[in-house]
Formats: C-alpha cells, sequence, structure tokens
C-alpha cells in the first residue's frame, strides 16, 4: 500500500475519496489548499473557503487520518488569476478550473505532496486513469452527467502517473450514500460552483479588482445581416463592426462579458432572448443578436495554435497534413460530438459535423476516443 495526499476541499466528493483510499489500506493524509485570502469577493453564505476549511478538518477528524492546510495562494494568483485578468482583458474567455489542475493541483499540490513522502496525491474528480502499452491514460467518469474529465484535460504523463482518482467509478448517488453511511458532514452538503478552492465568486467584482468600467456600445446584428453567407470556411468566423447593425444600448465594458451569454445587457424590446454572438475589447463593443439559432452565434469550426496543442500520449500526435476523427466538447458537461481534427502548418483545424453554437476564445477545446481523452488546445 502507499501513502497518499488527498486534496480535501470540504466537499463531498473528496471526503469520499478519502475514505475508499483509507479502506484500500493506504495511509492516507488530508490537505486542504488555502488558495484564496480575500473574501470581500466572495458570497460568504455559499462555501466559501473558511467553512470549507473547517468541514475538511471535520471529515479528517472523523476518519482518523492527519490533516493539515496548505497555502498556494501566491501561486494560485500568479498563475490562474494573474492568467484570467490577461485574458478577459483582451476579450477572451478563460477556464480557471482547466488551469487550476495543470498548475495548482497536479504542480504546486503535487510537489508539496510529494516532499512528504507521497507516492501519490488524489482527488474527488469524476474521472478515471489507465495504463496501456503508450502510457498513462485519462478516462471518463462512470457517472455520464458527474464527468469531469474535461477539467483535467491539460495535465501531462508526469501528472497522471502520481493521480488517483477514487470515486471515479462512482456515481455521485453512489458517493452521497457512502458518506451518510459512515456519518461524514458533508454527505448533505451541495456541490460548489465557485472558483477553484476559493467558493463562490461574483465574477464582474472579481474582475473589477483589475479591470476598470468602461461604457461602450451594444449593437445587434439583424438576422438577416447581408454578411451572413454559407461560404464561410471550415474554421473561420463573421467579424462585425458597428456599421453593421444598430445601436441598441450600453454596457460596461466589453471585457465582463463572452461569447454566448444572455444574462446581464438588461435590454428588453426583444420577443426572443438576446445572444452576445462577437466582443471587441479594442474598440469596446458588444455584439448581439436575437434567438439562439442567430447565424452569428454559430461556427463550423475552430483552429488550435501549434503552442496551444497538448496531447496526454506523445504517440498520438498528429504529423502536419494527418487527420483523424474524434468526439470532441468546448465547454464542460457539453455532449460530445463529431468532428475532424487535421494538423496544418498553423495548428490544428477542428472541423465540426455540425455547427457549434457560443465557441469561445480563450476556452479549452477537448477530443475523445470513446471513453478516452486524447488532447486539448486553447481555442483561437
Amino acid at each position: 500500500m502507499a501513502r497518499v495526499v488527498v486534496g480535501l476541499s470540504g466537499g463531498v466528493d473528496s471526503s469520499v475519496a478519502a475514505y475508499l483510499l483509507q479502506q484500500q489500506g493506504h495511509e492516507v493524509i488530508g490537505i486542504f489548499m488555502k488558495n484564496w485570502h480575500d473574501t470581500d469577493v466572495t458570497i460568504s453564505d455559499e462555501c466559501p473557503w473558511e467553512e470549507d476549511s473547517k468541514d475538511a478538518l471535520l471529515v479528517a477528524d472523523k476518519l482518523g487520518i492527519p490533516f493539515h492546510t496548505v497555502d498556494l495562494s501566491e501561486e494560485y494568483y500568479e498563475r490562474i488569476v494573474s492568467y484570467m485578468f490577461k485574458e478577459y482583458k483582451s476579450g477572451r474567455t478563460p477556464n480557471p478550473d482547466v488551469l487550476c489542475n495543470r498548475e495548482i493541483k497536479f504542480d504546486s499540490f503535487l510537489k508539496h505532496a510529494v516532499k512528504l513522502g507521497a507516492e501519490y496525491v488524489a482527488t474527488g474528480h469524476y474521472c478515471r486513469k489507465a495504463e496501456s502499452d503508450t502510457g498513462y491514460e485519462l478516462l471518463a467518469g462512470k457517472d455520464d452527467n458527474k464527468d469531469q474529465s474535461y477539467f483535467l484535460c491539460q495535465i501531462n504523463q508526469e501528472q497522471l502517473a502520481k493521480a488517483l482518482f477514487p470515486i471515479g467509478e462512482l456515481e455521485k448517488s453512489e458517493v452521497r450514500r457512502i458518506a451518510k453511511e459512515q456519518n461524514l458532514i458533508t454527505a448533505e452538503k451541495r456541490d460548489s460552483q465557485g472558483l477553484c478552492f476559493i467558493g463562490k465568486v461574483k465574477l464582474p467584482d472579481f474582475l473589477k479588482q483589475q479591470l476598470n468600467e468602461k461604457k461602450g456600445n451594444v449593437i445587434e446584428i439583424a438576422r438577416d445581416w447581408s454578411g451572413f453567407t454559407s461560404e464561410l470556411k471550415p474554421i473561420e468566423e463573421y467579424h462585425f463592426a458597428e456599421s453593421d447593425g444598430k445601436k441598441i444600448g450600453e454596457h460596461n465594458g466589453a471585457h465582463f462579458y463572452t461569447i454566448g451569454q444572455r444574462k446581464g445587457l438588461n435590454i428588453g424590446g426583444h420577443v426572443n432572448p438576446l445572444f452576445i454572438i462577437q466582443i471587441n475589447t479594442e474598440t469596446n463593443t458588444v455584439y448581439v443578436g436575437e434567438g439562439e439559432d442567430h447565424k452569428g452565434l454559430h461556427r463550423p469550426g475552430l483552429l488550435i495554435k501549434n503552442e496551444d496543442i497538448h496531447w496526454l500520449k506523445k504517440v498520438d500526435e498528429l504529423t502536419i497534413g494527418e487527420s483523424k476523427r474524434y468526439e470532441i466538447r468546448i465547454r464542460y458537461r457539453q455532449p460530445l460530438s463529431g468532428a475532424t481534427l487535421i494538423q496544418t502548418e498553423n495548428g490544428l483545424e477542428m472541423h465540426f459535423d455540425a455547427l457549434k453554437s457560443a465557441v469561445a476564445k480563450g476556452q479549452f477545446a477537448a477530443w475523445y476516443d470513446g471513453d478516452v481523452l486524447v488532447g486539448s488546445g486553447v481555442i483561437s
């Protein structure tokens, strides 16, 4: 049996992960990651880190395992928060949870665990790990509704080698049942929807720490805009100018919005909801279209620049001119759908079988072969 450090988040999933490892005979150590100090931008009654830390301690005490807290707030700010500000400022939509797993949980936290003599780090992610002749594989969790493999799409072979996912074979209902049977305080605790190990955060308030409010125009692009064409190339998107539509309101800063967003503009007078179809932070303009079937909201594909392509196993890398079919998703919990990936000199092209809506630059696209997550990359 091995010495395993469990990232106890104060939630039910990591609590049961620690219990299962203990039942398997491992020497288990529980550690809570303290990644944030500023409570001004958290909602105090919605799982702030202080409450989560106390719950993690109570779980460790109930299981009779060692417990302590590691302060990774400096690393979190440098690697995650600064990245978020930079991305939003440039009009892109980052995914901090994906970066948190790559940069914090399976890097800074993993290094801390190794110093404690740990052979593995375990988390409460709903995903699985397997080993093949060509290396370690990351597999989707058995619970289709909770599969979290997407959030781990950027980890590498070295990190995966040290990772354990004890609840990956279970469904959420089973996890809660086990927690209840063991009288763990987290058994009925609802899942956190906040940023990685911070708590539930008011994102606009969070961004206002560094990004200033600045009035700009909201431009509506009509459904019958003359620029819409069937000749759009496989990875292209439409590009709008203010002269292409009409001004219907103002906003407080284009960098506070993202593609596909339908709330936050507070503009009425339409039969169907307005969706943000494009933002331009250079001109501080937000473009919207009426209805979720608006052509400006959909794209036939995307490009991932060469420097942003990540394959979990080197053997799967495509060479220039090579193509392969995969199932893909561009957001967490989005159903998998077919696409053709083509490696070109400019990067990896992803051609969708069917148009996809709300493709936001800065987000991660991940591709699967069955249950196996093969690779991922940042959308350009």
